[in-house]
């Protein structure tokens, strides 16, 4: 490490902050970078990671801490550092060429490019000295510098070629309209990689992607096909028992090494958090096994207690590492777990978590057992209790007791690091599903939360003009917002107004919707970019379809236009919504199972879908026994309307095709509309039940 900073000291992201004090003469993503490039006839070195990424660290203490790597770099390369978090515009790029030029991707990630932000080589962890058949940073500079010296004009032709390919690739060609049978093809591909042992589709490394399963959920709603929920219960079910689940302070790590869920990568991650609790709501919604509520209400314990900030937002997410190892935090030796228990409450814990004297937590690079303990069950509580010999609630009492202990005693270990940056798309998110589970479990305080974030973007993360910031951090919001910001903060605000039924959230996504199609949306293709009319471009602007970790912009964007067209009854909605669903469909038939809120979407346009218009008096019981039958029932493809028989629509009026919609007889009324056709209205709840 330097004892002096480099220019990441005057930066607001913590990624760059870490790095703030190598040798490594590092210049942030900006135009006196390049000019400098540009001036010195230098290549760039452009390196991309994020704050909880274990391998970014790993990399920067190998390298980027190294005075021998660093004076290699300072001498040849113009070094720029980029927080992938606070610039997914400029990661996605970057990892597209990856991509094309490595067949694989991840972060950190690294690319050589010219002054003019072309291309020319890239790769992912690079190892200070070469190893295992990657070349290392010592003998990769040396070699890059000769060809760029030597055959400088062939270098820049080469890459002036790869970028303009790389941008007529990235042209969207619309295709046929896709129907029903996407979904079934979908379905079946996941059939044939289900690990029927573990859960979860394909082997290692295992990532829960809680969209699969939500799309799995609703292909079981439509066809009624029982593998389809099974494959979801078996997937939820496998996960929390699995050391991927925090079972100590909840909330899941962000994906598990090994096909069986038992050893994960410990960083923790706000969007995991907020799309798997939406993922074990539905399903409890679902099944109603009341597990799958408890699980989400778990991850929202974590939240609460360890992820607000004092602005009242969610922060991004929590390290892997604390004291320069990975899970350190996390894991435990037999003798802690032994005497931190009565005899009794050690010898359940001891078999319940599987804990080992020698440890069962092996070291990633040489397999040997490290002495500490992942905490896991291989058997469900019904199961472990029998062969206890005691109740379910009664070993759920004692593992609760014991876990209260060993979580006071894990607070007083140092903490990993936790980035907190507040981003505007995770946020909605988290904001999403914190109201749904308000909705779902009367929790005042979820909905509170939820509300707290949002009033705080509202009042701090917009412009003047009313467009939105990306990222908030150290009293500062800045970067223009990219697609996500505003599709998932719709999001969010279409779950809150269906758990608060205040009009007021639906006009602010609606304001928000006309940005995006202002400023976002591609006339020609008929789809949105990832980056407004007037954001910096990189070499090329793209568009995102594909449902990743996160699913994409325009899957989202395609929902929220079909919910928004179903709750305003404004064609234009529709007809944008149909234009995304063309757009992609060429690239979506390719491989179905790698866009599944895409599909969610599909499901929704396809149908039944439903608007669901309540009359009645505010607070009244038989009111709110018709939104509960609502809310509990697994009903995705609808929406909530609530009106009041005096004031009309309650603080707005959205929704102008339910003016002459009243009570009967003064009592709470629903009316049912079913793809653009509306039935009678009725005031009993069962034949609410029938009708949905």
């Amino acid at each position: 490490m330097s004892n002096k900073p480099n220019r990441l000291i005057k930066e607001k992201s913590p990624y760059l902050l870490q790095h703030a004090y190598n040798p490594v003469d590092w210049y942030p993503w900006g135009e006196e970078a390049f000019q400098k490039a540009d001036k010195e006839k230098k290549p760039v070195f452009l390196s991309i990671g994020y704050s909880t990424c274990h391998w970014c660290h790993v990399m920067e203490k190998e390298s980027f801490e190294d005075s021998d790597v660093a004076r290699l770099m300072n001498e040849s390369l113009v070094p720029i550092k980029v927080d992938r978090e606070e610039r997914p515009d400029i990661d996605s790029v970057y990892m597209s060429v990856c991509q094309v030029f490595t067949g694989s991707g991840g972060w950190p990630l690294n690319i050589f490019m010219t002054p003019d932000k072309k291309p020319f080589y890239a790769a992912t962890y690079i190892p200070k000295e070469s190893r295992s058949g990657r070349l290392g940073m010592v003998e990769l500079i040396p070699k890059i510098m000769e060809i760029w010296h030597t055959k400088n004009d062939e270098l820049r032709d080469s890459a002036n070629e790869f970028s303009s390919a790389l941008k007529a690739s990235s042209e969207v060609e619309g295709g046929e309209d896709l129907g029903e049978e996407i979904l079934t093809s979908a379905f079946e591909q996941f059939s044939q990689i289900f690990d029927k042992e573990n859960g979860g589709f394909g082997t290692s490394p295992k990532f829960p992607t809680p969209h699969n399963l939500t799309f799995l959920l609703r292909y079981w709603k439509r066809t009624g096909k029982r593998q389809a929920l099974a494959m979801v219960e078996k997937t939820l079910n496998k996960m929390k028992l699995g050391g991927i689940y925090d079972h100590i302070g909840f909330g899941f790590h962000r994906y598990s090494t090994d096909k069986g869920w038992f050893t994960p990568h410990f960083e923790k991650m706000l969007y995991d958090q907020a799309l798997l609790a939406m993922a074990y709501m539905e399903c409890y919604q679902a099944t109603k096994k009341e597990g799958y509520g408890e699980t989400a209400r778990e991850i929202f314990t974590y939240i609460l207690r360890d992820m607000v900030s004092p602005e009242g937002c969610f922060y991004s997410g929590e390290d892997a590492d604390s004291e320069g190892e990975e899970g350190k935090f996390y894991v435990w030796n037999y003798e802690e777990i032994k005497n931190l228990s009565t005899a009794e409450e050690a010898e359940i814990l001891i078999k319940a978590f599987n804990i080992e004297k020698e440890g069962n937590f092996r070291d990633e690079a040489t397999g040997e057992q490290t002495g500490r303990n992942i905490l896991y069950l291989k058997k469900p509580i019904p199961e472990l209790s029998a062969e206890f010999g005691i109740t379910s609630g009664d070993l759920l009492e004692i593992l609760d007791t014991c876990r209260e202990k060993l979580l006071s005693v894990r607070n007083k270990r140092i903490r990993p690091q936790r980035d907190n940056k507040i981003l505007t798309d995770w946020n909605g998110l988290m904001i999403a599903a914190l109201a749904k589970g308000a909705a779902l479990f009367h929790e005042a305080k979820y909905l509170k939360a939820a509300d707290s974030a949002l009033q705080f973007i509202f009042a701090k993360m917009r412009s003047n003009g009313g467009r939105l910031y990306h990222r908030y951090c150290d009293g500062e919001a800045a970067i223009k917002g990219f697609l996500d910001d505003y599709v998932f903060l719709i999001r969010g605000l279409l779950e809150f107004y269906e758990a608060s039924l205040k009009g007021d959230y639906i006009k602010k996504a609606l304001e928000l919707n006309r940005i995006l199609l202002d400023h976002f949306w591609d006339k020609k293709q008929g789809c949105f970019y990832m980056t407004s009319d007037d954001a910096e471009e990189v070499i090329l602007r793209k568009k995102e379809v594909y449902d990743g970790a996160v699913p994409s912009g325009n899957s989202v964007a395609f929902l929220n236009l079909l919910h928004l067209s179903r709750l305003t009854g404004d064609p234009e909605f529709e007809e944008k919504a149909a234009q995304i669903r063309k757009a992609f469909s060429r690239i979506i038939v390719k491989s179905p199972h790698a866009f599944t809120q895409f599909l969610n979407a599909m499901d929704f346009a396809i149908g039944p879908s439903y608007e669901v218009v309540i009359v009645g008096r505010e607070g009244a019981e038989d009111t709110n026994q018709l939104i509960d039958v609502a809310r509990k029932e697994f009903i995705p493809n609808k929406a909530l309307i609530f009106k009041t028989p005096d004031f009309g629509l309650s603080d707005t009026d959205f929704a102008k095709f339910t003016a002459n919609m009243s009570c009967i007889g003064d009592k709470a009324t629903v009316y049912i509309c079913k793809d653009f056709k509306c039935s009678l209205p009725t005031t009993d709840r069962e034949k609410v039940l029938e009708m949905l």
